[in-house]
């Protein structure tokens, strides 16, 4: 083969890998997962683990923000085709009840036939749902806690190197196959040192729709993990895929889907969800409850962007240069669910932490490594703290309330939440902001919803 036609193919296979979606499921009605935490560490030391695990998300964020950067480049357009829509279909009653616990949120989820139920991490930064497993053959001790059990499973189908899909490279770097007829394998590495080892399948999970009733989704790609080492790792059975990618979990459940997580301190009877289907009719705006709805970029796969104008405090817009803001000149943000605590590039970090701290020059400073601005809230605080907004393409502005970015840290102490991102880098909006609100995603018209909620049933 020639080498200009050997580059040719290669850049196709870049450019336009194998679609799974025909081997998508039947997604006709609406069904949801509670959102539930693990139980939390002590405050400061929960604090510090949120911060640190932050730091190291943000460096493989940043290598699959680059990665999707060079397919934008070179190819012109995210790869993946818009999801199936699911018809319209009936509302669904929603559940309350919470577990006080760390930086990520957790959903529980069965998969296999017959159901085996694990909780999994809720990441809109992963397009892979995958879990712990154990095959036959596998060393007892290869994975911690509990595991899926493929030969337990009569859905379970593992997928070939002789696939396309294999064959055409999914994001992820793929293992030797010693034969076509061999399992397609997959290393995932993350930024802190650890990894997931594991099989690409086609298995089925089950999930209860809104009238009580149990179904199938078949056919799901998922990966069966049978070496997970490292922090990353430590709380959960695996992840649940909500990325923008054909194999994702959101686009395989007709890719619209809203979550509403509580405050990240709530106590154990406090509830949040994640919900897949179309949505209900809005009921009429309430004061404070009001939608707003802005573009969602799907340019960054499996992350899902946002256009950011600015960002304000109390009232006033901040000097942020637009660049900051700009994809195509290194910046642009991020909306993450598995992110803790808002990263900003260091020119809004700069703008936004020199307006709050201003504005919070009453309260005696208190050093809390690894923070950078904490301060001693024993002695009283005013009535009103600084208000920041967050300025959105178009019209819509998230006013989060103060405890999610003057965050607490330990018993009388407070820090800002917010993490700077070295220049030129994108910024995220992590879930702390994002908490006590509605966020409604339709990725087949790439448009946000969101308004502050209670997070007790989805209207």
């Amino acid at each position: 083969m020639s080498p200009s036609l050997l580059l040719l193919l290669l850049l196709l296979l870049y450019c336009f890998p194998f679609s799974l979606a025909a081997a998508a499921g039947d997604h006709s009605d609406s069904f949801v997962f509670e959102f539930h935490r693990r139980p939390a560490l002590p405050g400061l030391d929960l604090a510090r683990q949120l911060l640190l695990d932050d730091k190291l998300r943000q460096r493989t964020i940043r290598a699959r923000l680059e990665h999707a950067r060079h397919r934008r480049r070179a190819c012109g357009v995210p790869h993946a085709p818009a999801p199936a829509p699911a018809p319209t279909s009936f509302d669904m009653p929603l559940n309350s009840g919470a577990y006080a616990g760390a930086g990520q949120y957790f959903v529980r989820f069965q998969l296999g036939t017959p159901a085996q139920r694990f909780e999994l991490v809720a990441d809109t930064g992963s397009d892979l749902t995958w879990a712990k497993c154990r095959r036959r053959g596998d060393d007892a001790k290869s994975v911690s806690g509990r595991a899926f059990l493929p030969a337990e499973s009569s859905s379970f189908r593992p997928i070939l190197c002789s696939s396309d899909m294999c064959r055409n490279s999914l994001p992820f770097s793929l293992t030797t196959c010693p034969t076509p007829a061999s399992p397609c394998a997959y290393d995932y590495g993350y930024s802190d040192g650890s990894a997931a080892h594991g099989i690409f399948a086609n298995e089925s999970a089950t999930v209860i729709l809104s009238d009580g009733r149990r179904r199938k989704l078949r056919g799901l790609v998922v990966g069966c993990t049978s070496s997970a080492v490292g922090s990353s790792f430590r709380a959960s059975d695996g992840v649940l895929g909500l990325g923008y990618s054909d194999i994702s979990f959101a686009y395989r459940a007709g890719g619209h889907f809203a979550y509403c997580m509580v405050d990240h301190l709530s106590p154990r009877n406090a509830t949040g969800f994640l919900a897949f289907g179309p949505a209900p009719a809005p009921p009429p705006p309430t004061a404070g409850r009001r939608w707003r709805e802005t573009a969602i970029s799907l340019d960054v796969e499996p992350f899902y962007g946002v256009g950011v104008r600015g960002i304000s405090v109390d009232g006033e817009m901040l000097p942020i240069p637009a660049s900051v803001w700009d994809l195509a000149a290194g910046g642009g943000a991020i909306l993450d669910s598995g992110t803790s605590l808002t990263v900003l590039a260091e020119p809004a970090y700069r703008a936004v932490v020199e307006a709050l701290t201003r504005r919070l020059a009453w309260a005696p400073r208190v050093r809390v490594e690894p923070f950078e601005h904490c301060y001693n809230w024993s002695t009283g605080a005013p009535a009103v703290l600084p208000r920041m907004a967050v300025h959105l393409e178009g019209t819509a502005r998230l006013a989060p309330p103060s405890k999610s970015y003057v965050i607490d840290v330990a018993e009388g102490v407070k820090c800002l939440g917010i993490v700077a991102a070295p220049w030129p880098s994108f910024s995220t909006i992590g879930n702390i902001l994002q908490q006590e609100h509605l966020w409604e995603f339709d990725v087949a018209n790439r448009r946000l919803r969101f308004r502050r909620s209670t997070c007790r049933k989805r209207r």
